[in-house]
């Protein structure tokens, strides 16, 4: 047995251009086509404060100009408004169209009063803002009188039926009141008017939105800017977090693990002398681990060194260039004339710029000597001079010791270069900058 099965008409579906018809008879009812007046409403209002104080103060300093003195307050006055006229504007975008304008963003600067007006004053930032407010007094009453004459007017001349004989004769509709025809179409013109003012309101909103994301928000090179001083600061933080966590495990090893080595090393040499009545083979056993505690005790000497040697903090640079200078097995002349101490961070990483490049000519170079010279520019800069009269060839394109200075120098914002032709000498300049 089969069962027959037909199509069924469809139920409850729209016909076409239906939800298009909804969407226009709902708009004027909908909480969008409101906030978007409002908008309007309110920009024109604030714009209409910020121009005529902006418009005044800017003509009374170009009036001044010539005097300076006397424009100097007027001009202040112009900034402070602005600023605060923003903030206005900037609320109320955020509360009737949800866009969130980030602030621009003040250099911090020195001097005063006085030295935050010629901040402000080479500022683009704070001229955008000036421009918006002389230029919004005129877009915005434009986009007023556009939104409100499609609302009032679809307003009145939809209900123009309900009035026209009240209208006097010299009204500009009183020669159509008597002609059915022509109220009909004024009727029809009103309706068209009132259910397009939401999409007339919308389209207001979101070019004053693109006017004010454009003149009141940072620009991109502002934001780079910014961003670049954020990570300059977020990298010094990592920098110096990094610098105190080598400070801590330096303390730790020098306080903890190597006094207990110091005293395994005491232990087992006063075993080795005191204990002669004991075995062949235990005494040498004894006498093996007091020579390994010895060689353990001084690889982790030399390892405290290399993560942080406590000379650098307590007799500052020059007293650390000493020391390694004093223990290279290459002969070193060093010259150090550091008339102010550098920052730790910078302080650190030139200790470990001389001590990796003595460890370079020392293991590759085949130097008779080297020198070293370190000192501070005029332009406070900490340059490092290494030259050594060895084979050459130093390439850090070759090996990761030159590699990994370079990367330290950088995380400074430093600059390397290094000239080692075949057959040598090689010259080193490091140059940091000591302001972090």
């Amino acid at each position: 047995m089969t069962t027959a099965t037909g199509s069924k008409p469809p139920t409850g579906n729209p016909l076409p251009g239906d939800g298009a018809l909804v969407t226009l008879l709902r708009a004027p009812w909908t909480p969008q086509a409101w906030l978007s007046t409002a908008n309007v409403v309110t920009g024109f209002l604030i714009a209409l404060i910020a121009w005529t104080v902006i418009y005044s103060l800017t003509f009374t300093v170009a009036l001044l100009a010539v005097t300076l003195v006397f424009a100097v307050p007027f001009l202040a006055l112009t900034f402070s408004f602005a600023r605060l006229f923003t903030s206005w504007q900037r609320g109320r975008l955020e509360a009737f169209t949800g866009a969130e304008l980030e602030p621009i963003h003040r250099t911090t600067v020195e001097g005063g009063w006085l030295g935050r007006l010629w901040a402000d004053t080479r500022s683009s930032g704070t001229w955008r803002q000036v421009g918006y407010h002389l230029l919004s007094g005129i877009t915005s009453s434009i986009a007023f009188a556009v939104v409100a004459g499609f609302w009032v007017g679809g307003v009145l001349l939809a209900t123009i039926a309900l009035y026209a004989w009240s209208l006097p004769e010299k009204s500009i509709l009183a020669d159509y009141t008597g002609n059915p025809a022509a109220l009909a179409a004024l009727t029809v013109l009103g309706l068209i008017m009132f259910f397009a003012a939401p999409w007339v309101a919308g389209l207001a909103s979101q070019l004053d939105t693109a006017l004010g994301t454009a003149l009141l928000a940072p620009s991109r090179s502002e934001e780079l800017a910014r961003k670049v001083v954020t990570l300059s600061a977020s990298r010094a933080e990592v920098i110096d977090a990094a610098d105190s966590e080598r400070r801590r495990i330096e303390r730790d090893l020098h306080d903890g693990t190597q006094q207990r080595l110091v005293s395994l090393a005491m232990n087992l040499g006063l075993a080795r002398t005191t204990m002669t009545d004991v075995p062949d083979h235990a005494k040498q056993a004894i006498e093996q681990a007091h020579e390994e505690a010895k060689t353990a005790l001084q690889e982790l000497r030399d390892v405290v060194r290399g993560l942080h040697p406590a000379v650098l903090d307590d007799l500052g640079l020059d007293a650390a260039l000493s020391g390694i200078a004093a223990r290279s097995p290459v002969p070193v002349r060093l010259l150090a004339e550091l008339p102010h101490r550098p920052p730790r961070t910078v302080e650190t990483v030139a200790y470990f710029v001389v001590s990796e490049a003595l460890a370079n000519v020392a293991k590759h170079a085949e130097a008779s000597r080297v020198d070293v010279v370190v000192e501070e520019t005029s332009d406070g800069t900490l340059r490092i001079i290494v030259s050594d009269d060895g084979r050459g060839g130093a390439d850090p394109a070759n090996g990761t010791g030159l590699r990994g200075l370079k990367q330290r120098v950088g995380s400074v914002d430093g600059t390397m270069t290094i000239d080692s032709p075949a057959g040598g000498p090689t010259l080193l300049v490091v140059e940091l900058p000591c302001a972090l």
